[in-house]
């Protein structure tokens, strides 16, 4: 009794002290554009984060004015260019904007090199400050997390039993790494929006298609496919930020304060993107795990341990190369000082 006494005291005194730091916070109001308004991530972690928890964890002394970045009629791209220009002072934006004009953003998500959702947040955590350097170098912004859509997976209108099956396969790939392991697996890559892949399939233009699982679910891909292989391609991961400009201006208590709950942020949604994954996965094939109205009927299928061998051959032997070629020599070396160390391989210029 006298432990569980003293044990609660100790919490009483954390909450009060915490209450109390909350209380002698400078007053501040911020603006955010977070995520796409349309996914449930948005929805269920980032607006109930920003528009309750912050103000409740200040105790009212930090407010925020929240919206999806498609809510202002943005795209994607939009939202750092408005943060350098001091316009826009939070954000969150995929990085798959910017792998054409910035290569060093392909190396967080190396198709085929991830194979787990602990790797890619260990990927991410390791890669941050590479990525922290070339945003603020050409966006004048400071990293503050990166969080995945999810793992990328296999959808077929095809009988698929493991990789074998898709040589010579017609299959949608989103990032050009994806499209780089889907040639090097003696499949053709194909370009082709989200919303036209059922279409796409029911004109024969695929035989596969790239996406994660809810996106696919909620798009009734179920009704379009017939086998799902559950072996992740990609991560499909996105950079909460600030400017450089409006951090500055921030007080420095009100600073460490919002470093310490954006990590409660990026912890949220790593384990949201995995439990809505697993959910669809289990609606998408009709499993009795769904918890939701429809159920698909889809064929599960799980990669062998030849085929998660095969996929990291290849991803490391041909994909790796390919993007290194278009990386400079400085984004290499921090490659293979962070994330190539986690996956064990290494990057090099042919």
């Amino acid at each position: 009794m006298k432990h569980l006494f003293v044990a609660a005291v100790q919490l009483v005194a954390a909450l009060l002290s915490v209450q109390v730091a909350a209380q002698n916070l400078p007053a501040v109001e911020i603006t955010v554009l977070a995520g796409l308004s349309t996914r449930d991530a948005y929805r269920n972690v980032e607006l109930p984060f920003w528009s309750k928890t912050i103000p409740a964890n200040s105790d009212g002394r930090v407010m925020v004015e929240v919206k999806g970045f498609d809510e202002r009629g943005l795209k994607g791209p939009d939202v750092l260019r408005l943060m350098k220009q001091g316009v826009v002072e939070f954000g969150a934006v995929p990085l798959s904007y910017f792998v054409d004009d910035l290569p060093t953003t392909e190396g967080i998500d190396i198709a085929g090199l991830v194979p787990d959702a602990k790797t890619a947040r260990a990927m991410a955590n390791a890669f941050l400050p590479t990525l922290g350097k070339v945003y603020g170098a050409n966006f004048q912004v400071r990293l503050l997390g990166i969080s995945p859509y999810g793992p990328q997976l296999l959808f077929c209108n095809a009988r698929v039993s493991g990789l074998a099956d898709l040589k010579g396969l017609k299959i949608r790939t989103v990032t050009r790494t994806q499209g780089e392991l889907i040639e090097a697996l003696g499949a053709q890559s194909v370009s082709v929006p989200f919303g036209d892949v059922p279409a796409a399939f029911g004109k024969k233009k695929l035989d596969c298609a790239i996406s994660g699982a809810m996106a696919a679910y909620k798009a009734k891909w179920y009704e379009a496919t017939t086998h799902l292989m559950v072996l992740p391609l990609g991560w499909n991961q996105e950079i909460h930020a600030v400017g450089q400009k409006a951090w500055s201006q921030i007080d420095p208590e009100v600073q460490d304060f919002l470093v310490t709950n954006i990590d409660q942020l990026i912890d949220s949604l790593w384990s949201y993107a995995t439990a809505q994954s697993q959910l669809a996965i289990d609606c998408n094939t009709g499993a009795k795990a769904c918890t939701l109205p429809v159920k698909g009927k889809m064929v599960l299928v799980r990669p062998t341990q030849t085929d998660l061998a095969t996929l990291r051959q290849l991803a490391s032997q041909k994909v790796l190369p390919k993007w290194a070629a278009r990386c400079s020599a400085q984004c290499i070396a921090d490659f293979n000082q962070t994330v190539g160390k986690i996956a064990g391989v290494t990057a090099r210029k042919k």
